[in-house]
């Protein structure tokens, strides 16, 4: 039997993914493969490292830091979260991230980016988290109108969100017959049609493509959160969700209002632990909280 773990994006609503993953680390419970799109591969590629608490720590270091997320960043680099800090400056530098760790565990890591050529996603398998592969997980969290395309060998790449949010269908195909799954937004959620202005029209008018998969972005999203829902029941999924609308935006410079949403990840996973367990056939590792 193989398990998988989903992990959705949803900006800093990711800290909330960094809580629930600390706790299955704390715990012991590993999966054969994993994928993340945009701040759920951002955060959660600590998993595939084993670097329990890291997310929360560098997010809390630098929220003010104009260099890691600004209107600043925006005007300065066309990027609002910098690209070079964020990607490059923290993890070799600040915050150390164990790029040995990553390589040497065997669990598969994917992200899911959006070819803005196509409207179509990417899904690409991080093995080492080199300066190229950490582009991949840039693409994968690059949102619309306040970051600049990313380039990677020919491909143009955004958001995987716009094209595929919460990829359970993908892990499934992988081979993972059962899978994990952590929502940034509660159970009952229901998107709604974004707004596709004038602004992005000319802004992407080069690809009509991905303009269209902006408008239908929240039909895909509804129709996989059936997909989850249909899953669970069949007994392939395991859900942890938030289970009231996170109290955050797609941007945050409070620090005490990050830390609220990871220790909401975190209480969310301690009260669906030993059920989560009993999902996997495992025994409790630690009683940690």
């Amino acid at each position: 039997m193989k398990y998988g773990l989903v992990m959705e994006g949803g900006a800093m609503r990711g800290l909330f993914t960094a809580g629930v993953t600390d706790v299955l680390m704390e715990n012991g419970i590993e999966f054969d493969s994993a994928v993340g799109v945009s701040a759920g591969a951002c955060f959660g590629c600590n998993y595939k490292s084993r670097q329990r608490g890291r997310a929360i720590r560098y997010n809390l270091r630098f929220c003010r830091d104009s260099r890691y997320c600004s209107v600043r960043s925006l005007l300065l680099t066309g990027n609002m979260f910098g690209a070079e800090f964020c990607y490059h400056t923290i993890p070799d530098k600040l915050d150390l991230f164990d790029y040995d760790a990553f390589t040497d565990n065997p669990m598969d890591f994917f992200l899911v980016a959006t070819d803005v050529e196509t409207g179509k996603p990417v899904y690409f398998r991080m093995k080492k988290a080199d300066r190229n592969e950490l582009e991949w997980m840039r693409a994968s969290a690059s949102m619309p109108f306040v970051s600049r395309i990313v380039r990677i060998n020919g491909r143009k790449l955004l958001d995987g969100g716009i094209s595929d949010s919460i990829p359970l269908g993908f892990m499934e195909c992988q081979g993972c017959k059962k899978n994990v799954v952590i929502l940034t937004q509660p159970r009952n959620y229901v998107k709604k049609p974004g707004k596709i202005n004038s602004a992005m029209k000319l802004l992407y008018r080069k690809y009509p493509d991905f303009v269209n998969a902006c408008k239908s972005r929240h039909k895909m999203y509804n129709e996989e959160l059936e997909y989850i829902r249909s899953a669970e029941a069949a007994g392939r999924a395991f859900v942890i969700a938030p289970p009231e609308k996170l109290p955050i935006g797609h941007v945050e410079h409070d620090p005490d209002k990050l830390l609220e949403i990871y220790r909401r990840g975190r209480k969310t996973a301690l009260l669906q632990l030993d059920a989560l367990l009993n999902f996997m056939n495992r025994q409790p590792h630690s009683s940690e909280s």
